[in-house]
């Protein structure tokens, strides 16, 4: 079965939607045709000349990278500029690259959930919560035998999610009435007359990342030609996607024992620990990437706060409020999500080769 470029960026869509960025982050697909087949994939965090290289070497005709290859515009295209060079290595070796950066962070089982599982962190939840999202809640009315399959496709889409539940639904019986026209293929009733039947109101709340995918779900497993649909929206909040990601160790550990914990699951050379008091460690906050300047907004019931580019001054503003700090380095704390990329691609598109690609600078270090 043939993948191409759009495929793979309709599931990473599915994922972490375009919308749950950052206004001035530059997320999507950079370089490459939508229409081009994929016959692998290499992950990434930034795409780099050696980057490049390993996939080209591997076969991979696509990169998925976390880091944006283009940040501001190219004003020329000239080799004599690295980063530019990077993008016309890519278009001359014909390789897609697509982004997924503070979307990612942001997603379900992106960035944050994957470096929590990392360190073994239970009951998590979102540190900061996007205030951003919209909300509605999606009203049809369905045949009372496709009930149980259109709340499972809506639920399959993202509809139905209030906190740690899903497929929440809610459904009233009553009565509908319509009259197919002389070209209508109604799924019940006789063309030419008014008809009543049996029906099913069946209401799920969607928000704004996946209320697409929803409403798509929702046409293409809904038995009538036409499906009614309302699309209400909602002034409430709802716990949706967020930030970073606080949990707690099945067992508490001395601050030594926990650094030396979060260097070997992370698999890097060294961490910078900044202790404020010798109390044992079980609740835990992470932030994958650059998390210095969230110190001072944290919750105080974190023993400790695992990110990367924990400055100094960032560091003593923890240490003032009693929070101990680890910075285990912006990419040390976004390479769990490598895996789970190639995992998920994997269980997705079975035939196709995924790689992992680690920065070489990563292991070069050792303290």
């Amino acid at each position: 079965m043939k993948i191409t470029v759009k495929d793979i960026c309709a599931f990473m869509e599915a994922w972490a939607p375009q919308e749950l960025a950052c206004d001035w982050d530059k997320v999507g697909l950079h370089t490459g045709s939508l229409h081009h087949t994929v016959t692998a994939v290499l992950t990434c965090l930034t795409v780099t000349p050696e980057a490049v290289r390993a996939a080209h070497k591997t076969g991979a005709n696509m990169i998925i990278a976390h880091h944006p290859l283009i940040w501001t515009p190219l004003k020329r295209l000239c080799p004599d500029d690295p980063q530019t060079a990077i993008c016309l290595d890519l278009t001359a070796r014909n390789i897609a690259c697509l982004v997924a950066h503070t979307n990612l962070d942001m997603a379900p089982g992106g960035v944050n959930d994957a470096l929590a599982r990392r360190l073994q962190l239970e009951d998590c939840a979102p540190l900061f919560r996007n205030e951003g999202l919209k909300y509605y809640k999606l009203i049809s009315f369905v045949p009372p035998g496709h009930v149980d399959a259109i709340r499972e496709a809506l639920a399959v889409a993202g509809a139905g999610r209030i906190g740690h539940y899903t497929h929440c639904s809610y459904q009233s019986s009553g009565m509908g009435s319509f009259l197919p026209g002389k070209s209508a293929s109604p799924f019940s009733g006789r063309k030419g007359r008014l008809n009543t039947e049996p029906e099913t109101r069946l209401e799920m709340q969607a928000d704004s990342t996946c209320l697409k995918a929803v409403l798509a779900a929702l046409h293409a497993v809904h038995p009538y030609e036409e499906p009614v649909c309302d699309v209400v929206p909602l002034a409430n909040s709802l716990q949706g996607p967020g930030l970073g990601c606080r949990g707690r160790l099945n067992e508490s550990m001395s601050m030594k024992e926990f650094a030396r914990h979060v260097r070997k699951k992370l698999g890097i050379p060294y961490v910078q620990v900044y202790a404020a008091s010798g109390k044992p460690v079980r609740h835990v906050a992470v932030l994958g990437g650059s998390g210095g300047k969230s110190v001072t907004e944290l919750p105080g019931n974190v023993d400790v706060f695992v990110s990367g580019d924990i400055g100094y001054h960032d560091a003593q503003s923890a240490l003032l409020r009693g929070l101990s700090c680890i910075d285990a380095g912006h990419a040390g704390t976004e390479l769990p999500i490598l895996e789970v990329i190639r995992l998920r691609l994997r269980a997705c598109f079975r035939t196709l080769p995924v790689k992992v690609f680690r920065e070489r600078s990563l292991g070069q270090l050792s303290c």
